[in-house]
């Protein structure tokens, strides 16, 4: 049985959608960031980063959503979750989480971690002013060049598709409009009427 330790809100919601769209065995467990939970010593203990997502595996413990996902795919192949008979497009899938992860997510994260990467108010205020046009032209970007449609990858759903859903959820609070980015807005709509996310989102409201 897998253990993922999530918060809500967090990129933590992919791993948790491709847990479920794999038909995997496991359970959650929430960390409550606004107690700090996540730089407990006991949370410390699982995850020294102090980050989520975790899981926990039978054979040790894994971090970061793109290693996740991966291992999720490969693990449950049955699922179909990845091109895992096909070297190339497999390191397509790796390139495009990698981008979510390296860039995206970066961006996104100088709203409200500013102090990973300045000490000064000031600076704080400029990351949070750059906000919408970083997270906007990444949009644009995976808009034009990347969302193949309907899905990432183009025909087949793979597990690029709930971390880009995870990250579109972001943009509304990040002032991206995203009636202008309709092949991610169309994205997000399908996503939504999976059976796999509505049952995600309902564990994580509970």
């Amino acid at each position: 049985m897998l253990k993922l330790y999530f918060a809500p809100g967090t990129c933590a919601l992919a791993s948790h959608i491709a847990l479920a769209e794999a038909g995997a065995p496991y359970t959650i467990e929430k960390v409550d960031f606004k107690t700090n939970q996540q730089n407990s010593p006991e949370y410390l203990k699982i995850n020294p980063k102090g980050r989520v997502p975790t899981l926990v595996t039978d054979r040790g413990i894994l971090t970061e959503t793109p290693a996740m996902l991966a291992y999720i795919a490969q693990s449950w192949p049955q699922a179909k979750l990845a091109p895992l008979d096909d070297a190339f497009e497999f390191g397509r899938l790796q390139a495009f989480n990698s981008y979510l992860c390296s860039t995206v997510h970066v961006n996104h994260a100088h709203k409200m971690r500013g102090a990973r990467w300045a000490t000064q108010e000031t600076s704080f205020a400029d990351m949070k002013a750059m906000i919408p046009k970083t997270m906007g032209a990444s949009f644009i970007l995976i808009e034009r060049d990347m969302l193949k449609g309907p899905w990432v990858m183009g025909e087949s759903y793979t597990v690029c598709d709930a971390y880009l859903y995870t990250l579109t959820l972001w943009l509304d609070g990040d002032g991206v409009d995203l009636a202008t980015l309709p092949k991610v807005k169309a994205h997000r709509a399908a996503m939504e009427q999976r059976p796999a996310v509505q049952k995600v989102l309902a564990e994580q409201k509970a």
